[in-house]
């Protein structure tokens, strides 16, 4: 994991600093996202693995499915296929990881994943934002997942700190103190 992430960093940087200089940080971070979908689809990830594909091929493959789900800002179809030409595809989760990260921070931004039992309603969504926002100060983005293993409540991590109100994890802590 600490290799990848070292591995997509220079990569995050320098798409950010390309965003950045174009002014065109939204625009990048929805090309990104794309990306990051794109390149996740079985599909595309046996025709980038295929070695009969040349390198040219995979990138106007990748930047046509890309542009397809969003606009193609300028130096995106190069930042494409540099990543193909140095095999940096496999990367492209934490290259949009570290990308979204420095965006954020640049912004004045948290990001917040909230790990839930059962769906949130918006309404269970913009009061834990508002939460969030209060606690710390600053605007909130949150990212909602759902996990079923932990029974009811919900997990929220952001940047380093977690907080766990999950039935899962009461039990656990439950288990371990009668273990004693």
């Amino acid at each position: 994991m600490a290799e990848t992430a070292t591995i997509a960093r220079p990569y995050a940087e320098a798409a950010f600093a390309l965003a950045k200089e174009a002014d065109a940080l939204g625009p990048w971070s929805q090309a990104m996202h794309a990306l990051a979908e794109v390149v996740a689809v079985d599909t595309v990830r046996a025709a980038l693995a295929d070695p009969r594909v040349d390198d040219a091929a995979k990138s106007d493959l990748i930047t046509v499915l890309v542009e397809k789900a969003a606009p193609l800002p300028e130096g995106f179809a190069n930042f494409v296929r540099l990543l193909v030409e140095n095999d940096r595809v496999a990367v492209v989760g934490s290259i949009v990881e570290q990308f979204e990260a420095k965006r954020l921070a640049f912004e004045g931004r948290l990001h917040a994943v909230v790990t839930s039992a059962f769906e949130l309603t918006d309404a269970q969504q913009k009061q834990i934002q508002s939460d969030l926002e209060a606690h710390y100060g600053k605007p909130v983005e949150i990212e909602v997942r759902v996990d079923p293993e932990l029974i009811g409540g919900v997990k929220i991590a952001v940047g380093d700190d977690v907080i766990d109100a999950s039935v899962r994890s009461k039990l656990a802590k439950m288990a371990a103190a009668l273990k004693i």
